[in-house]
């Protein structure tokens, strides 16, 4: 199953640098691990915002719900989800 996932981080403010500093290696070495196994097939950064679009391939569900609930930033991040059909004009 094809998902658009829309995020948009939003760190404290107050939030030490080096925690923040932290959360961000250990999201990319996750974020670089599932593109690597196909999980995350594309992912666009948002010019001018800390977000970012991407494409998930997941069999469910529940396995986005569980890959995205995985992530270091994720209780700092507004997430919208959009499910995707293959387009009868699509080559």
């Amino acid at each position: 199953m094809l998902f658009m996932v829309q995020m948009q981080v939003n760190l404290p403010p107050d939030m030490p640098a080096e925690r923040a500093d932290k959360l961000k290696a250990d999201e990319k070495a996750l974020a670089q691990k599932l593109q690597r196994d196909g999980k995350w097939k594309n992912l666009w950064r948002v010019a001018g915002r800390y977000a970012n679009v991407s494409i998930f391939d997941v069999e469910s569900n529940d396995e986005l719900h569980t890959l995205l609930s995985s992530l270091p930033l994720f209780p700092y991040m507004d997430i919208q989800v959009t499910a995707l059909a293959r387009h009868p004009s699509a080559l």
